[in-house]
């Protein structure tokens, strides 16, 4: 099997070729690509590969722009940690999709999958990827939560998306605010709450914290890759982000 891998992010690229020879050690990697314009450019040029694994989020914009300029014959498996509307949109046009991090067994699925649905009928294939497309197009903008219920003292309390600062697990998940009160939810995971919050203001820090762009005092590059981030309410609190994640961090602060 011929695949390529759409993705900027170099170490989440080299991760799934490990993990694609674990799964199927017949799977011959192409070429690996990092932008729309490098994709497009590469699919122009060459047969059409078996199975293409594309990232949504590229550092020249969406992987969808890449329909808009080419006509791509290649089934598609999609990797992501794209919102829950688009996701919806692909479990109702049967696309498959692996959310980041990739794990092993869910990879295997996706490609038995292929084999069993898109090798029988690769037609198939650019006629879901184009309802798919469509079908996000006329999403309505998803609505993220405004407001967040904590316990204060012997009560209850909302408080407002621009008042957080971060979500931290720490046997129970804190809400911290901007000035740095420290308050108890009743929410049960922080993946919970990430599938709540504007990816464009939240950011998922690392397993147990979720940082809010307004709350960034400073951060800085490790030697090793990560980075650690000063918030605005604790100048003495660093929060790491993993080498894996480094890329993505820089492109939703700076977005």
């Amino acid at each position: 099997m011929k695949v390529i891998i759409v993705e900027d992010e170099s170490l989440i690229a080299k991760g799934l070729q490990r993990t694609l020879k674990q799964v199927d050690n017949t799977v011959e990697v192409l070429a690996v690509l990092d932008s729309v314009a490098a994709s497009v450019k590469w699919l122009k040029e060459h047969d059409t590969p078996d199975l293409i694994f594309m990232d949504i989020q590229l550092s020249d914009g969406v992987s969808f722009d890449i329909f808009d300029q080419i006509k791509v014959e290649a089934p598609v498996i999609f990797t992501t940690a794209y919102n829950e509307y688009a996701i919806r949109a692909f479990k109702v046009n049967s696309v498959d999709y692996l959310l980041k991090p990739i794990d092993k067994d869910a990879l295997e699925t996706a490609l038995n999958k292929y084999r069993r649905i898109y090798n029988a009928d690769k037609q198939l294939m650019g006629e879901q990827i184009r309802a798919l497309i469509s079908n996000i197009s006329k999403q309505d903008t998803p609505k993220y939560k405004e407001r967040f219920l904590a316990h204060y003292k012997s009560g209850i309390v909302p408080v407002a998306e621009y008042q957080v600062s971060y979500f931290v697990k720490d046997t129970i998940i804190y809400l911290v605010t901007l000035d740095n009160q420290k308050l108890v939810t009743d929410y049960n995971t922080i993946d919970e709450i990430e599938e709540m919050v504007d990816p464009q203001k939240f950011f998922r820090a690392n397993r147990q914290t979720i940082i809010r762009i307004d709350s960034v005092e400073t951060y800085r590059k490790h030697d090793t890759g990560k980075i650690d981030v000063v918030m605005k309410c604790d100048n003495n609190l660093h929060i790491d982000i993993s080498r894996e994640k480094a890329n993505e961090f820089k492109h939703w602060i700076d977005s």
